[in-house]
């Protein structure tokens, strides 16, 4: 997992420890500076790694914020159990935004039954931010994950109304960060911008950290749309044409199974993980989400409208 090199260079633990040590300075620099962070928590590998740098950050104190999931409803039943046993094990508090109550209530419209609900999750997520007065919100996005998210600060300001013009982020220069916001603004805060998806796993890794079981391969019923193997469930059934196989496979990231992908795999374990990541040229997103694949804009339009 490492070696010792002779021109003293840093060795792979050491390239993870610096990484750690970043983001555990900006999430204490937040919650210093903001009054009432909440942590965006999907149960996926990049949220998982964001819970443990945030329970570093304020050891041996218990995190200081609450924990929000937003929730389409279409989700991956291992990852929902997995969801509430991390967060029951670790104290936290869990606020569920449910995309479900946003359309019950009038606020969200779905366009079709079993629709993909990710645009929805917009109009949730800015309800709950509103209703629990947060002026900062924690995320596990990257910066390698999407074109769009490149454009991100580590500290994303947001309008009064949620949303999000690249034009106008803060420089931050000598990760110097302004978080100086009116009553009504907000900044998303990103302390993974400067991870890849192979530090995560690595560090993953290092940590011995718990994922949900869909991160590994497993056998599972699919069949291929647009070039993505979409899960047979309630949600998401082959439509003429489309052949049903079971197959091995696993999942490089975790959401709403209307449009997450799968990919075949035998890796099992997180050493067999790394080694196919080591060897990917494509994203996780750009090879297993439907909605970015579609449109190179997609998520950029998404984020303008107040989406994470």
């Amino acid at each position: 997992m490492t070696s010792t090199l002779a021109d003293g260079s840093f060795t792979r633990v050491d390239e993870l420890r610096a990484l750690e040590a970043e983001s555990v300075h900006i999430i204490r620099e937040v919650a210093a500076e903001l009054e009432r962070p909440v942590l965006l928590f999907s149960a996926g590998k990049d949220s998982i790694v964001l819970l443990r740098l945030a329970e570093k950050a304020f050891r041996p104190a218990g995190v200081p914020f609450p924990v929000m999931h937003v929730d389409t409803g279409h989700n991956f039943p291992e990852v929902i159990d997995f969801r509430d046993r991390r967060l029951a094990e670790g104290g936290h508090q869990l606020i569920v935004a449910s995309v479900q109550e946003s359309i019950d209530t009038g606020r969200s419209r779905e366009d079709a039954p079993n629709a993909s609900r990710n645009r929805l999750q917009t109009r949730t997520l800015l309800d709950a931010l509103e209703a629990g007065k947060f002026d900062a919100a924690f995320g596990g996005a990257r910066r390698d994950e999407e074109r769009a998210r490149a454009k991100e600060r580590v500290l994303s300001f947001r309008d009064e109304f949620g949303q999000w013009d690249p034009r106008a982020q803060r420089p931050e220069p000598w990760t110097l960060y302004n978080g100086r916001i009116k009553r009504g603004e907000q900044v998303r805060v990103f302390p993974l911008s400067n991870w890849t998806e192979l530090d995560i796993w690595r560090y993953i890794e290092l940590e011995n950290l718990e994922l949900p079981s869909i991160y590994f391969a497993h056998e599972r019923d699919v069949f291929e749309r647009d070039g993505i193997l979409l899960a047979v469930s309630e949600y998401t059934q082959p439509r003429d044409g489309e052949v049903v196989n079971r197959e091995w496979v696993r999942y490089r990231t975790v959401g709403d199974l209307t449009i997450t992908g799968a990919v075949r795999s035998t890796a099992t374990d997180i050493a067999g993980v790394i080694t196919e990541i080591s060897a990917a040229t494509v994203s996780e997103r750009g090879e297993t989400r439907a909605d970015d694949r579609t449109s190179v804009a997609a998520m950029e339009d998404r984020k303008r409208e107040g989406y994470f």
